[in-house]
């Protein structure tokens, strides 16, 4: 079966420009590692810069508005966008696209000319900051606090995951404003500059690298014109940024490189023979790969479609979650019963599989289980909106839906 998508001469052609720009614009030796722990301080320089450049051909951010810096352009055109990124080791953005959807469910015209157009071309960067440390998968659970103070607030309190691999500009999410008030009710959402007094953020080393951090802030001032929504808010906000982060706005990605290894290996070896030839056990299992990870694009997909087309998804993305992220752990194991140990060794081991990306792969799918809420949380949500649970919801509010209510 082909799964892929056939695009039409038009389209194949603004391919041909993108591949002609990134081949004059991006050096070899600046292309992402198969690692990003290997992200030296001269590529961080590097594509801080090169994004800007990015951001104004269209293409950082594609399907935002163009108004605020977008691209404004089709489906379509991000699907090749993000395919030949991904096949020339492009780095993605920076800020992802969470806060980004919030700002335009929730934000005032004002706060989306000082913060949406500045993230989206790239000249500012910002970083989620939701989980606390007693909070876990809680997330309501949230006990720093924002205090008034004339027109701006005082933040004080500590989160912690908060994932950038660069130092950001901005930290976004969820702050209490009212101790007395119901759960769910007493929070407002901020967008808090990083580099003013009162803010510390320090790295938690994990198995992910050094992509988290936590967070202390002690009397952070905070202008009033940065809470996004009322000061009650808080939690619908940040719902609407979770719903993208849940898969409520789909994707559109190519397989990961570790899995097309081990589908090529399988292949290569039954082909041509060799010292280990494959049985056929362990070809089922290669097979069984390939189906979880095309499943998984198609749900994506659907998602994505439906998405960019304004209807508003209840179900499908976080069923596509769930589906992504246990597929990731099925096949974490395929690629061991496969390819054996050597799929646990880094890139910077001559034995390593595919340069390390295998390696790589073991320890982000791992990691998937636990992001955005763990799979357990991500399994109630889905639980809630195809209606099993005790109790149901309803999807957040997104661009997409408000867009379609418009």
């Amino acid at each position: 079966m082909d799964f892929e998508v056939q695009y039409s001469t038009e389209l194949e052609q603004f391919r041909t420009k993108l591949q002609t720009w990134i081949k004059d614009n991006v050096p070899e030796e600046m292309k992402m590692p198969v690692d990003a722990e290997d992200l030296s301080p001269e590529m961080e320089s590097f594509w801080k810069s090169k994004h800007r450049d990015i951001a104004a051909q269209g293409w950082l951010y594609p399907t935002m508005p163009k108004e605020y810096g977008g691209g404004g352009l089709s489906m379509d055109h991000d699907s090749i966008i993000r395919e030949e990124f991904k096949r020339s080791r492009i780095m993605r953005a920076n800020t992802a696209e969470f806060v980004l959807a919030a700002l335009l469910v929730w934000g005032t015209e004002e706060q989306k000319q000082e913060f949406l157009i500045p993230l989206l071309t790239a000249q500012k960067t910002a970083a989620q900051g939701f989980t606390e440390p007693q909070s876990g998968s809680d997330l309501a659970n949230i006990q720093s606090n924002a205090i008034r103070d004339g027109d701006d607030w005082l933040i004080t309190g500590t989160k912690c995951f908060n994932s950038s691999r660069v130092d950001p500009d901005l930290i976004y999410g969820p702050i209490m404003t009212d101790p007395d008030a119901p759960r769910h009710r007493n929070l407002g959402f901020f967008i808090i500059p990083n580099h003013v007094p009162g803010v510390v953020r320090q790295p938690m080393p994990l198995i992910n690298g050094r992509a988290q951090h936590f967070l202390f802030m002690e009397d952070v001032r905070v202008p009033g014109a940065n809470l996004i929504g009322g000061d009650h808010q808080g939690w619908q906000v940040a719902q609407t940024s979770l719903e993208s982060e849940h898969g409520g706005s789909g994707m559109v990605y190519d397989i990961n490189p570790a899995v097309e290894h081990l589908l090529d290996y399988v292949h290569d070896v039954k082909q041509n023979g060799g010292a280990a030839p494959i049985d056929l056990p362990r070809e089922m299992v290669a097979i069984d790969s390939y189906i979880d990870v095309h499943v998984d694009r198609l749900m994506a997909k659907r998602t994505y479609w439906m998405y960019q087309n304004h209807i508003q998804a209840q179900w499908e993305g976080i069923v596509a979650n769930v589906h992504n992220r246990e597929s990731g752990l099925r096949n974490m194991g395929r690629l061991r019963e496969v390819l054996g140990m050597h799929c646990m060794v880094s890139g910077k081991d001559p034995a390593s599989v595919l340069g390390g990306a295998a390696e790589n792969y073991q320890r982000s799918a791992f990691v998937m289980q636990h992001g955005a809420g763990s799979l357990n949380i991500a399994k109630v949500i889905a639980a809630r909106r195809i209606g099993i649970s005790r109790t149901q919801e309803r999807a957040a509010a997104t661009p997409a839906s408000t867009a379609a209510a418009s």
